[in-house]
């Protein structure tokens, strides 16, 4: 038995879920804490303010997998799993993952080394990937830099292995970045000397027995820039699966160069022009349009990119909008340009909060309701994604493409001819007005049918290749060809045995992901 479980571990860690595994992915972020109980309920109290433990667990996420699912997401993102620091803090408890102490051991509150392995098992027997977000940077205390007890740390239980104490005090000085301390008087952050080659070779043992350990699929790296570039790619490489890096910079020259050590980075040059088209109606739709084609050159590939309007650690969109058409076109737009989408969890529910800690609400307390509007959408979205991923071997690394803009509509073609997709967008607002677009440069033939998703509205293009499309309400609208709507189930078209549009087929399961969920059996006989 032994033998056969190392066997399967081994091909199971080879063929880890790679860059190109990613790209038809879709991810749905949670707080471990904040998204699912054990005892799935619904009114358990969790005030954002005290920034205590809200009772979430990998137990729960388990428990609402349906509901995941149900809005066509292939993948999670959850917080770190690691052993944080116990105390109370004078900001609170260490709910949120990023205060380690101990990066081998787990944190007790999301449950055991059982529960998680048992919330792979059950991603994996629905096709589903996990991704972990892991912290390399630093480690956590709860007091002032000067007292650091530097042995309560494992591994790095010297001080030998950190930075000498100093602030970032210029966030443009990247050697202060890189070489300073996340710290204050309260809860400090000591900065590993990610230089030494102890240092790195400790994190490069432990990312890799992480992902063997837990058959853990892909990784969200916190504070990339705070660390040398050059330390990444072995990083990368001792975790053999896709690795995306937090680059907290919207600027395209400064984050971009990232991916030359990183599979991928979360797109900010992006989300700033999101939030700039879509949080107002008078938001800059050129700032999008231009920003598009800066990350398609700038960036070494777009399609690899994690793109987003609301995470854990910037203002939810609703917070700048109560408007529902603004939130459906900013939506629309992550999950259908370039890269891997990410909603974070809430986001479907049109939570509101603003900065940390008033944005990490309980899900459960929405009651997990799958008729809301944006949940809907995000899963008409991720369908039509998954279908035209299905139809085009190229689609997904097809590189979007803005084909028209004025001052409250951008429309963007991903895919090609034949098969694409064509995504119009607007700021308007859900009181704007009902007028057909006239709309060029879209790819299709002349007098060929199209389906519009959102309201299963037929066109037909013109004998000039224009599309005229309906627009009413500053309400967001996708194009795809009718005739390749069959095995979709979107707009009652029919469903073929042969082409399933679900990303969850098992058909559609890697054989790396069938292998793990086999050696977790085996483990358990």
């Amino acid at each position: 038995m032994m033998e056969i479980l190392i066997l399967f571990a081994l091909v199971a860690t080879v063929l880890g879920a790679t860059p190109a595994d990613w790209r038809s992915q879709s991810i749905y972020f949670l707080l471990t804490d904040r998204f699912a109980r054990t005892d799935n309920s619904t009114t358990a109290s969790c005030n954002t303010g005290a920034r205590q433990y809200c009772g979430g667990t990998w137990q729960g996420i388990i428990n609402q997998l349906d509901y995941i699912q149900g809005m066509g997401f292939t993948a999670i993102w959850i917080t770190p799993v690691t052993g944080q620091i116990p105390q109370e803090t004078g900001y609170g408890e260490a709910y949120h993952g990023y205060w380690q102490q101990d990066a081998y051991a787990l944190n007790s509150h999301y449950g055991t080394a059982d529960d998680l392995k048992k919330l792979v098992s059950a991603l994996h027997a629905r096709g589903m990937y996990l991704m972990v977000d892991v912290v390399a940077n630093h480690m956590a205390y709860n007091g002032s830099a000067d007292t650091t007890d530097y042995s309560a740390y494992n591994p790095f239980n010297s001080k030998e292995y950190f930075h000498k104490i100093c602030s970032i005090e210029d966030n443009n000085n990247q050697t202060q970045t890189e070489d300073c301390w996340l710290a204050d008087s309260i809860v400090s952050l000591p900065d590993l000397n990610t230089t030494q080659t102890d240092v790195k070779n400790m994190w490069y043992d432990w990312i890799g027995s992480l992902v063997s350990n837990y058959s853990i699929d892909g990784l969200r790296i916190d504070t990339v820039k705070n660390v040398q570039q050059n330390f990444w790619p072995d990083y990368n490489t001792a975790a053999g699966v896709y690795c995306v890096g937090e680059v907290f910079d919207g600027d395209a020259e400064y984050t971009c160069p990232y991916q030359n050590y990183l599979d991928g980075v979360l797109n900010y040059p992006m989300y700033y022009p999101i939030l700039r088209a879509f949080q107002s109606t008078s938001g800059s739709i050129s700032d999008l349009y231009n920003m598009i084609n800066t990350v398609k050159s700038t960036c070494k590939d777009s399609t690899l990119l994690g793109t987003f309007v609301e995470n854990h650690d910037n203002p939810r969109f609703a917070n700048y909008t109560s408007d529902m058409s603004l939130a459906k076109n900013a939506a629309a737009f992550t999950m259908l340009a370039d890269g891997i989408p990410i909603i974070y969890a809430g986001q479907e529910q049109h939570y509101h909060g603003g900065n940390d800690p008033y944005n990490r609400e309980a899900t459960w307390l929405a009651k997990y309701s799958t008729t809301s509007p944006l949940y809907e959408l995000i899963a008409t979205s991720n369908r039509i994604r998954s279908h035209a991923i299905s139809q085009d071997s190229g689609y997904i690394t097809y590189k979007n493409y803005p084909i028209y803009q004025d001052n409250s509509t951008l429309a963007m073609r991903k895919g090609y001819n034949g098969s694409q997709t064509i995504t119009v967008l607007s700021n308007l607002g859900a009181s704007g007005k009902t007028y057909n677009l006239s709309l060029p440069g879209t790819g299709y033939t002349a007098n060929q049918q199209l389906m519009e998703i959102y309201t299963c509205t037929n066109i037909t293009v013109d004998s000039s290749g224009s599309v005229s499309v309906p627009m009413a309400s500053g309400l967001p609208r996708v194009l795809y060809p009718a005739d390749k709507l069959n095995g979709s189930l979107l707009c009652n078209s029919t469903t073929s045995s042969a082409t399933s549009l679900s990303p969850l087929s098992n058909s559609a399961i890697p054989i790396y992901l069938t292998l793990a969920a086999f050696v977790v059996q085996l483990s358990q006989l």
